[in-house]
């Protein structure tokens, strides 16, 4: 008798067991997404070009506030030939758009004339330019007219700088003087006034209005003048 071996039949795999194997040999990796740089995000760049515009806008707003200077300016009416005294001048800060235009006025810290004589009209709260200040007692195209009022019809805040208009009684022409700057204004106490119930003022008025000043009152046999003061 022969020995011989015996095979064992290869067990074939099972329906579920091919189909998985199958599964596993057909399958696809899984995707992975790529990635962008941050640096190379748009978005990024737009908001530090923001940031940067608000940084720059902020810096100039800032540098801006304090832009501005101290300058000279009259606290009341006066007009050519009026006296300012430091009494009459009050600081404003001003921002110029131009810097050139700043030479024209007088700052806080420039050193005043010694005297501030003006040579034309200043309004109350308008800068002091330096054109409208000049040595002469009374501008170029002015006369110092001196006029005789009743007392009791000048106002007592009347003095040296003020403005004022002249009224003639019965006149019908309103104002026979407007606009005048008073040169100089002495209390009863030191002018004849104090004699005679009237005070004098002098006032600085081109030549053409003093012409015709005298020429309405000397049309009147007793003219009787009140004096309006301005402010």
């Amino acid at each position: 008798m022969s020995l011989g071996t015996t095979r064992t039949p290869a067990r074939r795999p099972a329906p579920a067991e091919r189909a998985s194997a199958a599964a596993e040999a057909g399958a696809v990796p899984a995707a992975t997404r790529a990635t962008r740089s941050a640096w190379r995000d748009p978005r990024l760049w737009v908001g530090l070009l923001l940031v940067a515009v608000s940084v720059v806008a902020g810096a100039r707003l800032l540098a801006s506030a304090d832009d501005t200077v101290a300058v000279w300016a009259v606290s009341t009416d006066a007009g050519p030939g009026a006296r300012l005294d430091p009494g009459d001048l009050v600081a404003h800060r001003v921002r110029f758009a131009d810097g050139a235009d700043l030479a024209g006025y007088f700052t806080v810290d420039d050193e005043l004339p010694s005297e501030l004589r003006l040579v034309r009209g200043v309004g109350a709260g308008e800068l002091l330019p330096r054109a409208a200040v000049g040595s002469s007692g009374a501008p170029a195209d002015a006369v110092e007219l001196p006029v005789a009022v009743d007392a009791e019809l000048v106002p007592p805040s009347v003095g040296s700088g003020s403005v004022v208009d002249i009224y003639l009684a019965g006149s019908r022409a309103g104002a026979v003087l407007t606009g005048a700057t008073v040169v100089d204004a002495p209390g009863p106490a030191t002018s004849f006034g104090s004699a005679t119930g009237r005070r004098q003022l002098v006032l600085a008025v081109p030549a053409d209005d003093a012409a015709e000043f005298l020429e309405q009152v000397g049309r009147v046999r007793e003219p009787v003048l009140t004096v309006l003061r301005h402010g």
